[in-house]
């Protein structure tokens, strides 16, 4: 037990210190609901909705700030 949430925390950590991936927010979703999900035994299901939840909240805060891409013009 000790050591899962210590390698856990080991990976947390390590991702933080990392570049942004392309997938905001999904890789570190994933890695926190599987973990969560490990410790009531559906591990893939947790790490699923971790990463649709996290790839959420990173597009909400995008629109937030306002720091995505403007939406292309169709060509009439």
């Amino acid at each position: 037990m000790k050591r899962t949430v210590l390698g856990a925390a080991m990976v947390l950590m390590a991702l933080s210190l990392s570049p942004a991936a392309e997938a905001k927010g999904c890789i570190k979703g994933a890695i926190v609901g599987g973990v969560a999900g490990h410790m009531a035994g559906h591990g893939v299901v947790g790490a699923a909705a971790g990463c649709a939840i996290g790839r959420h909240r990173a597009n909400k805060e995008e629109r937030r700030t306002g720091t995505g891409q403007p939406p292309a013009q169709s060509a009439h």
